[in-house]
């Protein structure tokens, strides 16, 4: 909860806000491998990379 305290702390000091949307898909990407990594949805997530 620190990390994100201080992620936020930059964007309001550093007016960085184009990187927001950049994290968040990341983020959404990162956690589709994870969820999809043991079911049937995975061969078919790994062919579109």
């Amino acid at each position: 909860m620190q990390f994100l305290k201080e992620l936020w702390d930059f964007f309001r000091a550093r007016k960085k806000w184009w990187l927001i949307p950049i994290i968040l898909f990341l983020a959404l990407f990162g956690w589709l491998f994870v969820f999809t990594q043991g079911s049937v949805v995975a061969p078919f997530i790994y062919t579109i990379f």
